[in-house]
């Protein structure tokens, strides 16, 4: 099994998503950020974008994320947001999808 870290996705109405991943791709306020296991310690706001998890089992999960912030302690990663929509399918189409969903959820505020 390749390197994991536990990644739980979570907002005001529910945990998301919850399990080991294997890499997650989102952006902060500094930039798009890529998080593998055993990465540094950080602290980051996000904005409004899409969170890409690629889990130890199963298919890749597309979030859209309004905003929140991202935290890494350890081998242990949470994103919290104040609201996040899981999109269908995994390509570059799911993905495009999620970053326009986040700019609609984020206008709506």
């Amino acid at each position: 099994m390749a390197d994991s870290f536990r990644l739980d996705v979570v907002s005001p109405e529910a945990v998301l998503w919850s399990g080991e991943a294997e890499f997650l791709v989102t952006r902060t306020t500094e930039g798009e950020i890529g998080v593998l296991a055993h990465h540094e310690p950080l602290m980051a706001s996000l904005v409004p974008w899409c969170a890409v998890i690629t889990p130890v089992v199963g298919p890749k999960v597309v979030l859209a994320v309004r905003g929140g912030f991202l935290q890494i302690v350890g081998n242990r990663v949470t994103l919290l947001t104040n609201l996040a929509r899981l999109v269908e399918g995994e390509g570059p189409e799911a993905v495009e999808e999620a970053r326009r969903l986040a700019t609609v959820l984020s206008i709506q505020g």
